[in-house]
């Protein structure tokens, strides 16, 4: 059978050679330029085929050998991930910083921390409700003689969660100073306190009542203090150590006010802190500032030592100027405690905040809004009779009542320059010295942006460098309305170190 096929493919091979011999030349060389144009497209679709079946190959052994793995159990078509060698890179919006600030700042190694938000704090609004209950229950039995005249309620903090979440976030300070040194304006006890009133482990809570002001939530934290402060805390009767008064989420502007006094040279404000707690206020950063003890009388934690005058009184020993150069004042001359110079600070100070609460608690020098607190009450209609309106949060220490302290600053940047209030700076006639070179050197939004920087919490709760810019563009248009006034008034700067 086979020798018949071949003999039949030989005969058929040497007929098609005899017909390929009597063709014309043209017909063959046709034929054979065919047959060459055939064979080469089926050679280069071989090399093409062999070639993609090399790659492909390649592409599953490198990716097999490392990277990945068929798993037996699972579709052919799915590849498992078996090293985590792929780097993901998030791109964060970088935040701008001041030239200066850039140039100061050195990386500092920081240690991660867990934090275990597991079993947080119960302590709520709701329980705050129920902490104002108590207050006046308490009140109540004081007024049947079962306690003292200093009304609080202690709040011992005692969740496990909750001091194992201080303690991990202790290790990680808001306040950051990168440099050797703080900025020249703040105190190594500023620092020290600024430090304190946002790292200290809260050990326990206290609400104080104040009379007819509202009440103040105290928090205390540690027993270490002077001596002197250790005195005044024992009057108090309110805190045993070294506390911070915690304020609501929308009084931010005392933690600006604390860094715009000690950038203008005042030194009058207590130091404040923007600081959260996971317990009070969902989390929201609250103003904490400083509790002092000596700004209270001796055995009366429910008051402040607080000025008594009327407005017409206070023109009137602006006149005398009061304890100037150490001349007591003669007995009937009408002048209080207070040094003439301190009037002077209080105005500027005010007047770049816009705080009317203690000058002109009526609302007498500018037109505020329905909502403000001088509308609701009916005090503005006091201003016919101006001389007798009594000026308000007019506080010194106990031991010191020649200088002001200024707390409740709460001011507004809301207030346009053509409704600024100027009843502040009535029968001001001169100004500290070192505060009006700042104004005009123009180097006051330098020094705010150095100094509210080391409050992390706070610039990062205003919208970083741009929220705070804003901030202060505010503060600078009233400086400069505030420089004219000098010019145009004649008002003086002299020295003020008393």
């Amino acid at each position: 059978m086979g020798k018949s096929r071949f003999h039949w493919l030989l005969f058929l091979c040497l007929r098609l050679t005899g017909s390929f011999r009597r063709c014309p030349l043209s017909n063959r060389t046709l034929i054979i330029a065919s047959a060459c144009v055939v064979y080469l497209l089926v050679v280069v679709s071989q090399i093409g085929y062999s070639q993609q079946h090399r790659r492909i190959d390649k592409d599953k052994d490198r990716y097999t050998r490392g990277l990945y793995h068929l798993d037996p159990t699972v579709d052919a078509g799915f590849v498992v991930p078996t090293r985590s060698n792929v780097v993901y890179i998030t791109l964060k919006s970088k935040r701008l910083k001041p030239a200066h600030i850039r140039g100061t700042i050195r990386p500092k190694l920081r240690r991660k921390v867990r934090r275990n938000n597991v079993g947080k704090s119960a302590f709520t609004q709701k329980k705050l409700g129920t902490l104002e209950q108590d207050a006046g229950q308490t009140k109540r039995n004081t007024s049947r003689g079962e306690t003292r005249d200093v009304y609080y309620k202690s709040l011992e903090i005692i969740n496990l969660s909750l001091k194992m979440n201080e303690q991990a976030v202790s290790g990680i300070s808001s306040i950051r100073i990168y440099s050797q040194k703080a900025p020249p304006w703040l105190s190594p006890q500023d620092v020290k306190d600024m430090r304190f009133l946002a790292d200290a482990k809260v050990l326990r809570m206290k609400e104080v009542s104040r009379g007819d002001s509202p009440s103040l939530l105290v928090f205390e934290a540690e027993t270490s203090v002077s001596r002197s402060k250790l005195r005044h805390a024992e009057r108090s009767s309110v805190c045993g150590g070294q506390c911070g008064v915690i304020s609501s989420p929308v009084d931010t502007t005392e933690v600006f006010a604390f860094h715009l006094d000690r950038v203008l040279g005042l030194n009058r404000t207590l130091p404040a802190v923007s600081r959260k707690f996971s317990f009070l206020h969902d989390g929201q950063p609250c103003p904490v500032v400083s509790w002092d003890a000596s700004l209270y009388p001796e055995g009366r934690a429910a008051g402040w030592s607080t000025v008594k005058m009327t407005w017409g009184e206070y023109q009137s020993s602006l006149k005398q100027r009061c304890w100037h150069k150490n001349i007591s004042p003669k007995p009937d001359s009408g002048c209080s405690t207070v040094h003439h110079y301190e009037w002077s600070k209080l105005a500027l100070f005010d007047f770049l905040l816009q705080i009317h609460n203690r000058l002109d608690q009526s609302c007498c020098g500018f037109r505020p809004r329905q909502e403000d607190v001088c509308v609701e009450l009916g005090h503005k209609t006091e201003c016919g009779d101006q001389n007798h309106i009594q000026l308000t949060n007019i506080i010194h220490r106990g031991h010191d009542p020649r200088h002001l302290v200024f707390t409740n600053n709460k001011g507004f940047f809301d207030r346009n320059e053509d409704n600024l209030d100027f009843r502040l700076l009535e029968g001001i006639k001169e100004f500290p010295e070192q505060a009006v070179l700042v104004l005009k050197n123009k180097r006051l939004r330098e020094k705010l942006l150095q100094s509210l920087f080391l409050d992390q919490t706070y610039w990062e709760s205003q919208g970083g460098r741009q929220g705070i810019d804003k901030l202060i563009d505010v503060i600078e248009r009233r400086a400069g309305v505030l420089l004219t006034y000098i010019n145009a008034h004649g008002i003086k700067g002299i020295t003020m170190n008393v």
